[in-house]
């Protein structure tokens, strides 16, 4: 059987895109071009690929399952064909899968987007929420490169630190906190609080830091991302403990008050990672250098002394 490697991408740009003219716009080919090469490709794999429900197309049970398959060989393939090629960014297109923590998709997602928009106006982000779950995505090619506070461990996977930060207090104005002559640690453990944990769990590094000085919190909910849980202490005496550089911004537009911590708790590290496969990738490298400046961290001297002001 002969094969072509065209239909390769064509069966890879159908898959993501999901109709036949987006992958005819992304391939830079007419849609009647998409068609013929979608019936060759139905010929060859004698599956449909993908199935008319009303007015959009849905993937066959086949399709599914070979979809992460056919992109991690279609990257493989660009990458033995044009290993030296130098990189061209006003001619580059592709796609990038993102999955960042979603306070870092606010915060330094909008400076990254400008950066690429200006340099390679042919790439597009994909931007996707993290699960509740570990998921392998990096190891199997659908994520391109993550930004969080977890290090991977796996030996395939790279990773480095890109910033850090402390945590800090974050509450409505008038609460009690900011009433106080000083936050101290006792004062802090008896408030009510509300945690960020998109698995649900009420308990973190906190406890265990008030635990070493015999103190306990009393946790009433949880939320699964930093923006919810500024809606719920900015309507009640509820308080959270957050990174400051992720979550200064979204407080500031609230009206909400930032308070420094008063005790010893370790700075929260940003970690970008991504699969040993893109390691050398020219796009991916230069990607890469776009993330790190914009997660690099924003310093505001002014409103980190007004804060700490607030809490005297």
């Amino acid at each position: 059987m002969q094969l072509d490697l065209n239909l390769l991408a064509a069966l890879d740009a159908l898959l993501e895109e999901g109709s036949v003219a987006g992958a005819a716009e992304r391939l830079h080919v007419t849609a009647p071009a998409m068609s013929r090469s979608l019936g060759r490709i139905r010929r060859t794999t004698g599956d449909q690929i993908l199935v008319r429900t009303g007015r959009t197309m849905t993937p066959t049970p086949y399709a599914i399952a070979v979809r992460e398959q056919v992109h991690e060989l279609l990257q493989q393939v660009q990458g033995v064909l044009a290993p030296s090629r130098e990189l061209d960014l006003t001619t580059l297109e592709r796609t990038f899968t993102l999955r960042w923590h979603d306070s870092l998709v606010a915060l330094s997602g909008p400076a990254l987007l400008a950066a690429v928009r200006k340099q390679a106006p042919g790439v597009r982000l994909r931007f996707i929420a993290e699960s509740h779950n570990d998921t392998p995505e990096l190891r199997r090619g659908e994520v391109d490169l993550e930004a969080n506070a977890n290090r991977p461990t796996a030996p395939d996977i790279c990773a480095e630190p890109v910033t850090e930060t402390q945590h800090v207090i974050v509450v409505r104005q008038g609460h009690p906190l900011t009433r106080a002559k000083a936050v101290t640690a006792a004062r802090y453990a008896a408030a009510e609080h509300i945690t960020v944990s998109r698995r649900g769990r009420l308990g973190n590094t906190l406890d265990d830091a008030l635990a070493r000085l015999g103190l306990t919190r009393r946790v009433v909910a949880t939320a699964p991302t930093e923006g919810a849980a500024l809606e719920f202490v900015r309507g009640s005496d509820l308080l959270v403990t957050a990174p400051e550089s992720t979550t200064r911004s979204a407080a500031t537009v609230l009206g909400l008050t930032l308070l420094p911590l008063p005790f010893e708790l370790p700075p929260a590290t940003v970690y970008l990672s991504w699969h040993q496969r893109y390691d050398t990738d020219p796009a991916h490298v230069w990607l890469r250098d776009l993330a790190r400046t914009a997660l690099a961290p924003r310093h505001d001297p002014h409103l980190k002394t007004s804060q700490a002001g607030d809490a005297l």
